[in-house]
């Protein structure tokens, strides 16, 4: 059942993320423009048993691991220990996320994940406003009756190639159709602060790192950023499996 009070804890959740990002913005570039140590002198030499990195490794971009690897975790699809991780970014509202979902996560799933090279983690980035959020928390309330990948497809198969609004009949219908055993429980879910917060805490590391943009992808230490064909995937997932020697 809805209630006045659903509404009013979404925003202050909201509310909240958005502070937590700002805090993020203010250490970013707090740690960018804090001064660095001094230049070594050119004549030094390193310790003894120490190399001094190349200047290629020295100017390498360090790209965070921002994989959970969350034995359960009911958002990400292979094995806990597969050697790459392909974290997804994306909204439930957007076009082109869809065609990543309908189009090539199943050709990426049968050729690494069900081989067990590659493991795909999902973060909530509700870019298109309330529906999105909603939305975003449906699916974690389906994914705790084991069914958050069947309902994350049916809802990219009712939007389609548009944007389609998603009040709560909607999602409603949506946990019906892919078989949501508790209906009840599934509707009292979408209101749990709990399931709130954690789309709020994606959202949060989205805009932390930059993502402006649905879909995008970090996967390994590669970036990618759009619904690109299947081949740029099957090339950067080869190339990070190269990179860590399988």
């Amino acid at each position: 059942m809805t209630t006045a009070r659903a509404p009013r804890n979404r925003r202050r959740i909201l509310i909240i993320a958005l502070a937590g990002v700002a805090l993020i913005a203010v250490l970013l570039i707090a740690s960018l423009t804090r001064p660095g140590p001094e230049e070594p002198d050119a004549t030094a030499t390193a310790p003894t048993g120490q190399q001094t990195p190349s200047a290629e490794e020295s100017e390498a971009p360090r790209v965070p691991d921002l994989s959970r690897r969350i034995d359960g975790d009911v958002a990400a699809l292979g094995a806990v220990d597969a050697p790459v991780v392909m974290i997804e970014y994306a909204d439930y509202r957007c076009p082109y996320c869809g065609v990543f979902a309908l189009d090539t996560m199943p050709q990426l799933v049968a050729d690494y994940i069900d081989t067990g090279k590659l493991r795909i983690e999902w973060r909530d980035v509700p870019l298109f406003g309330e529906d999105s959020f909603n939305a975003a928390v449906a699916a974690r309330a389906a994914g705790q009756q084991g069914l958050f990948w069947e309902y994350h497809h049916a809802v990219y198969a009712f939007q389609g190639d548009s944007r389609k609004d998603l009040p709560r009949e909607q999602l409603l219908a949506l946990a019906d159709e892919v078989g949501v055993p508790d209906l009840a429980a599934f509707e009292t879910a979408l209101d749990d602060q709990a399931l709130q917060q954690a789309v709020a805490a994606d959202a949060q590391e989205a805009q932390a790192i930059g993502v402006q943009s649905t879909p995008a992808f970090l996967i390994g230490q590669t970036p990618v950023m759009g619904a690109q064909p299947i081949d740029v995937f099957r090339q950067v997932i080869d190339g990070e499996l190269a990179r860590v020697g399988e």
